[in-house]
C-alpha cells in the first residue's frame, strides 16, 4: 500500500472515530466508511461489498439506555483495512465480516476509555465556561472530539503497517471448516440484523409491505434498483392514502391510517 493510500486511509479512520459522536456526516456507518477506504486503496467494489453486508448489521446496534452498541467505527474500518491487506477481493468479504463482528465488541473498551478520559475535558470546560472563557470551551471540545478519531485511527494505523503478506499468510493458512463456519456465522450475523430492525418496525400496518416486498424479491428476477422503485412507489401510495384520511366509503373511524383503518373494521 503506498504512502497516500495509508495517509487517507488514516484519515477516514479519524473522520469515522468522530462521527461515532458526532453522528452528522456518517462517516462511521460500514457502508460509508468501507467505500471510503475500498476507493483510497484501489479496492473500490469489495469496499462497497463489504460495507452494504455490514451496514445490515449495523442497522440492528443502537444504544438503548446504559447499554452500548458495539463499535461500527472500529468493525467497519478494520474489517476494511484487513480485506484490503489480505488481497482476496471480493472473495474474503465473508471472512472480513466474521472478523468484524469480535472487532465490533472489542471497540467497547476503546470507547469506553475515551469517554472516562473525556470526564477531565469536561470539567476543564466547566472552568473555563466559570471565567467565561468561550475560546477555551472550544478548545476543550475540539480535544474531547479529536480523541474519539483517535480511537479509531491508532489501531487504523497499527493494522495499516502489519506487512500484507503476514495478513495473507494468516488468511489462506485458515483451514476449510474455519472459514466455512465464518462465512456462515456471518450470514447467520446479517439474518439477525434484518430481524432485529424488523421487530423495531413490525406494526400491524408494516406486515402486509414486508410480505408483498418479501415475496416479489423471492419469486422475481427484480434487480435492487428495482425493488427500490417499487418500495418508493408503495410508500407514495400509503403516504396518499394517508393524506386523503383512509376510504370514504370503508364505514371506518377515517383516523388517516388507510390500513389501520381497514384492520380495525375486522
Amino acid at each position: 500500500m503506498s504512502a497516500i493510500s495509508i495517509v487517507l486511509v488514516i484519515i477516514v479512520a479519524f473522520l469515522a472515530g468522530m462521527e461515532g459522536v458526532l453522528d452528522e456526516f456518517q462517516f462511521h456507518q460500514p457502508l460509508v466508511a468501507c467505500t471510503l477506504i475500498g476507493l483510497v486503496t484501489g479496492q473500490l467494489e469489495a469496499g462497497i461489498i463489504l460495507g452494504g453486508t455490514l451496514q445490515m448489521i449495523a442497522l440492528g446496534w443502537a444504544n438503548i439506555g446504559a447499554a452500548v452498541a458495539p463499535d461500527a467505527a472500529l468493525a467497519s474500518v478494520a474489517s476494511a483495512i484487513i480485506l484490503v491487506l489480505g488481497g482476496q477481493g471480493t472473495a474474503g468479504v465473508s471472512t472480513a465480516i466474521a472478523v468484524a463482528i469480535p472487532l465490533a465488541v472489542a471497540g467497547l473498551f476503546l470507547t469506553m476509555v475515551v469517554r472516562t478520559l473525556s470526564v477531565a475535558c469536561v470539567h476543564r470546560m466547566d472552568a473555563a465556561a466559570e471565567k467565561a472563557n468561550f475560546k477555551g470551551v472550544e478548545i476543550w471540545h475540539i480535544i474531547a472530539i479529536a480523541m474519539q478519531g483517535l480511537r479509531i485511527a491508532i489501531p487504523a494505523g497499527a493494522l495499516l503497517f502489519i506487512p500484507a503478506t503476514t495478513v495473507q499468510n494468516f488468511l489462506t493458512s485458515m483451514p476449510a471448516w474455519l472459514t466455512d463456519g465464518m462465512a456462515i456465522g456471518g450470514g447467520m450475523v446479517v439474518a439477525v440484523g434484518y430481524a432485529m430492525v424488523i421487530n423495531m418496525m413490525a406494526t400491524k400496518e408494516v406486515w402486509p409491505f414486508f410480505a408483498i416486498g418479501f415475496c416479489v424479491a423471492a419469486l422475481s428476477d427484480l434487480t435492487l434498483i428495482a425493488l427500490g422503485a417499487i418500495g418508493v412507489s408503495l410508500a407514495l401510495i400509503y403516504l396518499t392514502l394517508s393524506e386523503s384520511g383512509g376510504s370514504s366509503n370503508g364505514g371506518g373511524s377515517n383516523t388517516g391510517d388507510p390500513l389501520g383503518d381497514i384492520l380495525n373494521n375486522y
